[in-house]
């Protein structure tokens, strides 16, 4: 059965290219930060590059928040380094900073709900683990849709302000907005703000 949200995560652990290195690595030297585990389909494909390279580039903007990322699919671990050794203008992904795990015996995938059998891959999974090992949020999308990884960076926020501030955060919530309390009162003032007449 796969982890559910509100769940803690069961410790998985596997290798990592991280940088040229292979390195074993579990979610467990990860305590006391939040992670995002992201799952893909395979190397050298078409909308992986894209969502890769977008995690890379706002990775900065994890690290601040205290958040480490660990890229996951099924493929090898010879694989991972074989397309970061690919350039980017060639359909590679260069030096991404984060780890990169090998899921060759597709249990990862399986125990995040994202594999699909038949083909042993991956579907396009999000988590967001906070620092006790909780599920916070998930999302999946099917092979064809990219996901954003700014709603992912948005998400963090919305996670973070909540354990500091003990306030709901409404739809559409980004950091600096109004949020509220999670009562009648709070909702009727929030409502009457920002809704149109």
């Amino acid at each position: 059965m796969s982890v559910k949200v509100g769940q803690k995560v069961d410790n998985f652990k596997g290798t990592a290219v991280i940088g040229q290195d292979f390195k074993e690595i579990s979610l467990a030297d990860y305590q006391g930060k939040y992670v995002v585990v992201f799952f893909y389909p395979l190397d050298f494909t078409f909308v992986c590059p894209t969502e890769i390279l977008k995690f890379n580039e706002l990775y900065p903007e994890f690290k601040k928040r205290n958040v480490e990322i660990i890229s996951v699919s099924t493929d090898s671990k010879y694989s991972h380094l074989a397309w970061k050794n690919t350039p980017v203008t060639e359909g590679g992904i260069g030096d991404i900073q984060y780890p990169m795990m090998a899921d060759f015996t597709k249990q990862i995938a399986a125990q995040f709900g994202v594999l699909i059998e038949h083909s042993g891959t991956a579907l396009r999974g999000t988590f967001l683990i906070d620092k006790a090992g909780v599920l916070q949020h998930a999302t999946i999308n099917n092979l064809d849709l990219g996901r954003n990884i700014h709603e992912t960076l948005r998400m963090v926020d919305a996670l973070q302000f909540t354990e500091e501030h003990g306030e709901v955060c409404p739809a559409e919530w980004a950091a600096g907005d109004e949020a509220m309390k999670a009562n009648r009162d709070s909702l009727k003032a929030y409502l009457t703000t920002h809704t149109q007449k």
